[in-house]
């Protein structure tokens, strides 16, 4: 398991994006899945930077874990903000147009439709999001 601990800033994606791709690529990801979890983490960090420790600012932990048979990746991403859980909210009626739907929480629903799984806990005051996606 390889883990980045980071300023939860949107200064700092690029630098998050770096550190995931560069253990799928060591993984021999797939591009498209690649891209998938590139969104899904982007997803998820933004939220934390936006949302997690305003007005401050906070850290954001990064684990990636790579698997064997099967083959998958692991993403947690671990932040002590204002608690939050992503996965309860419902997800969006994307059947309506864009002008009737509410706003937000079309990123999260592309975060568990592209994800093999999306799981939160709330624990020793951190919020804990982990993915996983098969390769």
């Amino acid at each position: 398991m390889k883990n980045l601990t980071i300023e939860a800033l949107t200064d700092n994606l690029q630098a998050v994006l770096d550190f995931v791709d560069t253990e799928l690529e060591g993984a021999d990801c797939p591009m498209k899945t690649q891209m998938q979890i590139d969104v899904a983490v982007e997803e998820l960090f933004v939220n934390v930077a936006h949302y997690a420790y305003t007005p401050a600012t906070g850290q954001a932990r990064i684990d990636i874990e790579i698997t064997e048979d099967p083959k998958k990746v692991m993403i947690t991403i671990t932040d002590s903000g204002i608690p939050f859980d992503p996965t309860a909210k419902p997800d969006p009626d994307v059947t309506l147009s864009a002008q009737e739907r509410q706003i937000g929480g079309l990123g999260i629903y592309m975060v568990k439709k592209s994800m093999d799984s999306m799981d939160y806990r709330y624990e020793d005051g951190k919020n804990i999001v982990s993915i996983t996606k098969t390769l």
